[in-house]
């Protein structure tokens, strides 16, 4: 079967990695492993989604198995994306219609969705020289986003990848639901619980927590300058 290349798929492609990208054993080992599986499914890294001229960017960790990595697109086809996309609707942040299928038409508006790591890694956890290694996939996104004022980090490993492109020493700026950050340049970095499964299902956060956040990143949206 064939399919796009990330970049094709992506509004900064030039900021996309290879489908076949190497550099990453263990990924590249497990991403071979899901394809003899699943050969109708991406499985590839996952490209970013939403609105090349954001304000505002959302980081996620890692691509889900049978989320963004059967899909091809960020927090779709998971219970994740229920809650996210369905916020980004309520805050007129998106339109159309979400319904798990990158096929569906939503689009984003003033908003586009990065993960910090681009491929699926085996029980949703990556190591550190993982995320080290998609740093450079993640900072030459933000470069490739100079309107972005605002980012909400979704979970502890996104903060810390969030922080470093922003120039923040991570051991300065703790991770915690609803926890704010300024960048040298003027960038906010907001942060919330991953809204996964096991987050909402044992009620660490739900969905008021959730949009708490959208709520403050909307304060900013017209206040926030960069140099």
């Amino acid at each position: 079967m064939e399919f796009a290349s990330p970049a094709d798929r992506s509004p900064i492609p030039q900021a996309e990695a290879p489908r076949d990208c190497p550099l990453c054993p263990r990924l590249v080992a497990f991403r071979r492993e899901c394809r003899d599986e699943f050969p109708d499914w991406w499985n590839a890294p996952v490209p970013a989604f939403g609105d090349p001229k954001a304000w505002l960017a959302i980081v996620g960790l890692a691509p889900g198995k049978h989320g963004a990595n059967r899909t091809g697109r960020p927090f779709t086809g998971d219970f994740a994306g229920d809650l996210l996309y369905g916020t980004l609707l309520k805050f007129g942040l998106a339109e159309g219609v979400y319904r798990a299928d990158p096929a569906d038409g939503l689009q984003l508006k003033g908003a586009i969705i990065l993960n910090a790591v681009k491929c699926l890694p085996p029980a949703n956890k990556p190591e550190p020289g993982e995320i080290a290694t998609c740093r450079n996939y993640f900072e030459a996104a933000l470069a490739a986003l100079p309107t972005v004022r605002v980012l909400v980090a979704l979970g502890q490993i996104a903060h810390v990848a969030a922080a470093r492109a922003l120039g923040l020493p991570p051991s300065s700026t703790k991770f915690g639901h609803g926890a704010e950050n300024v960048a040298p340049d003027g960038r906010i970095l907001l942060s919330s619980y991953h809204c996964s499964r096991y987050n909402q299902n044992t009620n660490r956060l739900n969905a008021q927590m959730f949009e708490s956040v959208f709520e403050r990143a909307l304060t900013y949206r017209s206040s926030t300058s960069r140099p």
